[in-house]
């Protein structure tokens, strides 16, 4: 959003937290809320306020289970999607399994509408044990979240144990928040998502805060409405 932009939403900007981690607290959930915590505060210095939602994914491992097995989520799960979809901007966070994301992670990702995203700022983040993974969050989460065209922030987040009480934690994590403010302030995403929506291709019925089509809106009269159906082709006469 530019300034101006900014000015004309109504509300705080609304920002959500998507974390992975499993332990209570978990390192992910700590990452995620540092970053969360710098963007609010450079957002203050611009003269906006922000509200924070955060989306637990360990509570919702059952429901994201069932989700994929069934293709339709459970009332907690929806709850979470739409809270999402209706987000400014977003930080995500898993942790570091077997050199990878988090399973519980992509599987969360997987029941998403691929355009539940289009356009919206992210911050990548992810956690482990050792530093020999701080790659993943630009070599797994980058192209996830590329493919869902989010706009990812330029800088990723990583942290070892040994990272937390460093400052150049502290400076990556204020950097990538700048940026992922600027991008809200630019107001690309807003741009982007206003004028090449119709260019994408959708989910029919889908989640994201765009997809508003319902079954009164198709078009069951063209020739392949009419075979799906169980009709067959228009005849020369019918035409």
């Amino acid at each position: 959003m530019t300034d101006s932009a900014l000015a004309t939403t109504d509300g705080p900007v609304r920002l959500v937290v998507i974390t992975a981690g499993v332990s209570d607290p978990s390192s992910s959930r700590l990452l995620a809320d540092r970053a969360a915590q710098k963007t609010i505060d450079l957002l203050r210095e611009v003269g906006r306020s922000a509200s924070v939602g955060v989306i637990e994914l360990g509570p919702l491992a059952v429901d994201i289970a069932q989700a994929i097995v069934s293709g339709f989520p459970g009332t907690r799960l929806q709850a979470a999607i739409e809270r999402l979809a209706a987000a400014d901007a977003v930080i995500v966070s898993t942790p570091v399994y077997k050199a990878g994301i988090s399973g519980l992670f992509k599987s969360f990702i997987d029941v998403l509408d691929n355009d539940l995203l289009i356009a919206k700022p992210v911050i990548l983040a992810a956690t482990a044990g050792t530093a020999r993974h701080a790659m993943v969050a630009d070599e797994q989460l980058r192209p996830l979240f590329a493919f869902l065209r989010a706009l990812s922030a330029p800088t990723s987040l990583f942290a070892a144990p040994e990272d937390w009480g460093s400052p150049a934690l502290s400076e990556r994590i204020e950097r990538a928040a700048n940026e992922l403010v600027l991008l809200l302030r630019s107001g690309v995403g807003q741009s982007i998502a206003d004028s090449a929506w119709t260019g994408y291709q959708h989910q029919f019925a889908g989640n994201a805060t765009r997809s508003d089509k319902a079954a009164s809106d198709v078009d069951f009269s063209t020739d392949l409405m009419r075979l799906a159906a169980g009709g067959g082709l228009a005849t020369p006469r019918q035409l």
